[in-house]
């Protein structure tokens, strides 16, 4: 079986953000369901290293089976580099032989299909009258989820905040619609959604700023130690997350709050997305709920953008087929 090789460019340009909001929707309902597999995900971190590399194994059985492996380099440094903190490759193996079918770009997979699903989450949490955005962060997830956003919902109004107000500007002048504000408390002040996607590892959204019947999609931090978000907002909150397992083990937004005694567990958790897309959940329930979605990003999430790009990427020829 000849593998087809797709580069940051072909991923970029297959990989639309409408289709790929679709096709997370398909994907976080079907793992709702149990029609998918995935482990947590092993990270690996060297002594003494803030470096490390991931390892995300998926799959999907039935009528069409599939593996996927995405392989993940986490070198934070990179932001200051003009570079994606994730490096790496996904890789899609045949269900039925295990055979390399396709090998692809990474970094382009996992900012867009993590916007993608933040865009779903959007969809089914925020107010339908929601008009005013906030991005909090001028990294590689803040342009993606700018386009997740306005995909999910007609905002009229986006205020970006960075550490770097030159990079804020900068974004800003990508989007006819946005500004750049000079801190985190006037972007997110009056926004009816709010993005955090950062590199920090201390909170950069505090209970106070926020306007009443808000959704935040937290995004930035995906480790135990690190997280985004106060504590007196997850404890405010109605907490959404991409998968129950995930949050307990993995999320610092979570855990942190666990630890200091002001949420009681688990039960914290409302509802994973899929729930909510299967009907099993109603998602918010008033119209001045709080509702925030930890993201820590799932491997089958993974599997579906790799298999959506390659049908996308036989439909326009791109890509180069390798023999193996």
């Amino acid at each position: 079986m000849p593998i087809l090789v797709l580069t940051q460019n072909d991923v970029e340009q297959l990989l639309d953000m409408q289709g790929c909001i679709e096709a997370m929707a398909e994907v976080l309902e079907a793992l709702a369901r149990g029609e998918l597999f995935q482990p947590l995900r092993m990270l690996a971190f060297p002594p003494g290293e803030n470096t490390g590399m991931g390892l995300m194994p998926s799959h999907r059985g039935g009528s069409a089976p599939a593996y996927a492996l995405k392989t993940v380099c986490l070198f934070p440094d990179n932001t200051a580099r003009g570079l994606d903190p994730h490096q790496g490759t996904v890789t899609l193996f045949s269900g039925e032989t295990g055979e390399v079918r396709a090998l692809m770009n990474a970094s382009a997979i996992t900012a867009i299909r993590t916007a993608a699903v933040s865009g779903v989450a959007t969809r089914l949490l925020a107010r339908e009258d929601a008009t005013d955005l906030a991005i909090v962060g001028s990294g590689h997830q803040a342009h993606p989820h700018i386009a997740a956003m306005l995909e999910a919902r007609p905002f009229e109004r986006i205020r970006i905040a960075s550490r770097s107000f030159e990079n804020a500007e900068r974004l800003a002048a990508e989007w006819p619609l946005a500004v750049a504000v000079e801190s985190v408390e006037e972007a997110v002040g009056g926004a009816d959604v709010v993005c955090t996607v950062t590199n920090s590892s201390e909170p950069v959204l505090e209970h106070g700023w926020l306007k009443e019947g808000a959704h935040i999609n937290a995004v930035g931090s995906s480790v135990k130690s690190a997280r985004e978000l106060d504590t007196a907002t997850i404890v405010a909150c109605s907490l959404f997350v991409d998968r129950r397992e995930s949050t307990v083990n993995e999320a610092g937004d979570y855990l942190m709050p666990l630890a200091e005694g002001a949420i009681s567990g688990p039960e914290h958790i409302r509802a994973e997305l899929g729930e909510i897309l299967a009907g099993s959940h109603p998602g918010r329930t008033s119209p001045d709920e709080l509702t925030v979605f930890k993201s820590l990003g799932l491997a089958v999430e993974d599997l579906a953008a790799a298999e959506y790009v390659v049908r996308r990427a036989a439909e326009a020829g791109r890509g180069t087929s390798v023999e193996f």
